[in-house]
């Protein structure tokens, strides 16, 4: 069983044991050192190879979450040659198109220069749920760069541009919502899982919300969105208490202005970053700072990253690993250059499909991920994974020590950070030694690869490693 390490931040709780405010989202000040500086990396991103890991060690956090930030642009990036409408997966048949793309993903997360881009374009893909247009790729691509483009950008922008964005027009009938049948499923989903959450909003603002949203087409071979004047209801409308000729850009703005949305986002961004179930109170210091940058995200995840709250106890291996980060963070762990194909059928029986989430609600995550058979689809993918061609690609298992005790130190320091007991190390140095092996006694070049593969094997089996 891992043991929760200690951070010591200092001054974060008060003598009754609850959260201070005054200090929770203060900078935490002091040099990260290894574990806290895998801690950032593993949240921001999908965890660092050793040598990122002792970059962002000498850092203080404040340094680092900017670091951070000034890796993950807000521009717009071109598609590659292989998810263009022209290019391979446009003409491949649509199983092997989807797949593609979402390998093709999956290797951006591994390899990307900007981290936390893709950790915020993985963020929006499960709040701003909508799922693949099969027979057209190409849509699905473009909404997950419009996520990318607003990585760490504008809430209020992101939330206009994908509301007449072809895939969830698309996936909510959007591009079937016209004056004369107006259709309420984006109008309501809007508000419920998206901006505002449950009994903060009537049916009559459901129904005047689907009004505004009324005359958005998509033309799918082409991902063109119009909007048709013909189709939009030009009538006076009544919403969250304000009336007027509203359309669809309106409705987001009176939502951003109700200051439930702030609360709904600082809580959301709060369980994806620091921990679950935040204090309100903490929910309200977080929604205040949202509601003062305009929504601009850049400076509120910046001060969540630096905050003595994300270095805390409390938030230190705190949230359960989803799939795609269990998957991405172990060949990052490893240093391995390429997610290879056979993660696409390992994600799927974790539970995490991408571009499929299972309903509009996104994911569940949290403790959801683990459970008997998601369990052993992780160990089944550790077991193929960790064969001899991955010790010899890997960019520092090679390097271990060929005694017992100083390898599995090394393993409990590079894969958990030191974050083991004393026993479970005692096991991982046991098992290097051959006990119970009538082979030879001691790690040595004949017994390596087997040896190490397995060490590598018990040491991310551990609880530990399937939390955050």
């Amino acid at each position: 069983m891992a043991a929760r390490a200690h951070i010591d931040v200092g001054g974060i709780l008060r003598p009754d044991g609850r959260l201070d405010l005054s200090t929770a989202l203060q900078p935490y000040r002091q040099r990260l050192g290894e574990r806290a500086a895998a801690h950032l990396l593993r949240r921001a991103g999908f965890g660092g190879t050793p040598d990122e890991i002792r970059r962002y060690a000498a850092l203080d956090a404040p340094d680092a979450a900017q670091a951070l930030l000034s890796l993950s642009p807000s521009r717009a990036i071109a598609p590659p040659p292989e998810v263009s409408a022209g290019g391979p997966i446009g003409k491949r048949k649509t199983r092997e198109s989807l797949a593609a793309l979402q390998l093709w993903w999956l290797n951006r997360m591994l390899t990307t220069p900007a981290p936390l881009q893709e950790k915020m374009t993985l963020y929006y893909h499960g709040h701003f749920t909508s799922r693949a247009t099969p027979r057209f790729p190409e849509i699905t691509y473009n909404q997950n760069a419009l996520f990318r483009q607003y990585a760490a950008g504008n809430l209020r922008e992101l939330t206009r541009e994908v509301s007449k964005d072809a895939a969830m027009l698309i996936y909510l009938d959007g591009a079937n919502n016209e004056a004369s049948h107006p259709n309420e499923n984006y109008a309501r989903e809007l508000m419920e899982l998206f901006t505002l959450g449950v009994d903060n909003y009537t049916e009559n603002d459901v129904r005047e919300s689907a009004r505004a949203w009324t005359g958005w087409r998509v033309f799918r071979r082409t991902d063109t969105v119009e909007f048709d004047p013909s189709r939009h209801d030009f009538g006076g409308k009544t919403f969250l208490g304000r009336t007027g000729n509203f359309t669809g850009d309106d409705i987001v703005d009176i939502i951003f202005d109700q200051p439930q949305c702030a609360r709904f986002f600082a809580a959301s961004l709060l369980n994806w970053f620091v921990y679950n179930d935040p204090e309100p109170e903490l929910v309200d210091r977080v929604a205040a700072l949202l509601r003062a940058r305009g929504y601009e995200l850049s400076p509120v995840i910046g001060t969540l990253l630096a905050s003595n709250v994300f270095y805390s106890d409390r938030a230190y291996r705190a949230l359960v690993k989803s799939p795609v980060e269990f998957v991405v963070g172990t060949y990052k762990t490893l240093g391995l250059s390429t997610v290879d194909e056979s993660a696409l059928a390992a994600l799927q029986q974790m539970g995490q499909r991408l571009f499929f989430p299972p309903n509009v609600a996104g994911w569940p995550g949290g403790a959801n991920w683990l459970t008997s058979g998601t369990m052993i689809a992780r160990q089944n993918f550790l077991t193929r994974l960790l064969g001899s061609q991955t010790l010899a690609a890997s960019s520092w298992l090679r390097d271990l020590p060929l005694t017992s005790a100083s390898a599995a130190q090394d393993l409990a320091a590079t894969v958990l950070q030191g974050d083991a007991a004393p026993a479970s190390i005692a096991e991982l140095e046991a098992y290097l030694g051959g006990k119970g092996s009538a082979a030879l006694a001691t790690l040595s070049v004949e017994n390596y690869d087997q040896r190490v593969s397995g060490a590598v094997y018990l040491t991310m089996a551990t609880p530990a490693y399937q939390l955050s």
